[in-house]
């Protein structure tokens, strides 16, 4: 993800590439950098270079990272998944300070899919079930992907259901009829898809399909960076790429 914004914002007269943290500073030249880009493994020295920063690093990156942005004062924008309570904790701690969003999805079709599931979920109520189906490519490890969980939460919170009592995945929970109010994932791995994710409502008599795909992991950087053009006039707190779509509406 890192080499895909970098080639979004040379492509933008609104942005600027200002820095880029490394894991080791001999790639640097690997990375055809303009001179004026700092280029360094040190953090602190990355983000005082930078009016905003967007971490696509690694979980325990992120601790790092938001440690840094919150001493420095500077905005964060952070697509990294499977974070931990600790690390998600260290989000919070920065958002106290900077604006911060986060979010495990940075695309833009994925905030108006949320938006539209938890209308969905709140006006069809409890009488229908929901599956959540995704599809990703066979490198994929963890399953359900974080999206489908945004999703499948968000059925939950719409609903005013707790999300752990009534979410299930077959081969984890056993596998059993659908009933009135269930959230059920349903996980297929081939190929090389970039994601593709529908969220079908059920009842006795009808059925509801909303759905997304992904045709390039490209939407990923252009949403981050939409995301970080938003942040950087935003007072401290903890966003979503849904806050970044419809929070002035």
């Amino acid at each position: 993800m890192g080499r895909a914004i970098m080639q979004s914002v040379r492509g933008r007269d609104d942005l600027r590439l200002a820095s880029v943290w490394l894991h080791d500073e001999r790639r640097s030249d690997a990375l055809n950098l303009a001179a004026s880009v700092v280029a360094s493994t040190d953090i602190e020295r990355v983000t005082a270079a930078a009016d905003v920063v967007i971490d696509f690093s690694l979980p325990k990156g992120t601790l790092r990272v938001s440690e840094a942005v919150a001493a420095a004062g500077k905005p964060l924008v952070c697509g990294v998944s499977g974070l931990s309570d600790a690390e998600f904790a260290s989000l919070g701690q920065a958002a106290a300070t900077v604006a911060v969003v986060y979010d495990r999805n940075m695309s833009l079709g994925v905030a108006v899919l949320e938006r539209i599931v938890c209308q969905a979920a709140a006006s069809l109520g409890l009488e229908f079930a929901a599956k959540i189906h995704e599809t990703h490519h066979v490198h994929k490890r963890d399953a359900p992907s974080g999206t489908a969980l945004k999703l499948g939460e968000a059925v939950a919170r719409s609903r005013g259901q707790d999300f752990d009592t009534v979410a299930w995945y077959a081969p984890t929970a056993g596998d059993r009829p659908l009933a009135d109010g269930d959230i059920k994932f349903e996980v297929e791995r081939r190929g090389e898809v970039p994601g593709d994710h529908a969220v079908i409502f059920t009842s006795a008599t009808e059925r509801l399909t909303l759905g997304h795909s992904v045709t390039t992991r490209q939407v990923f950087a252009d949403g981050a960076l939409r995301a970080a053009s938003w942040a950087v006039s935003r007072p401290p707190g903890l966003y979503s790429m849904r806050d970044v779509l419809f929070a002035d509406d």
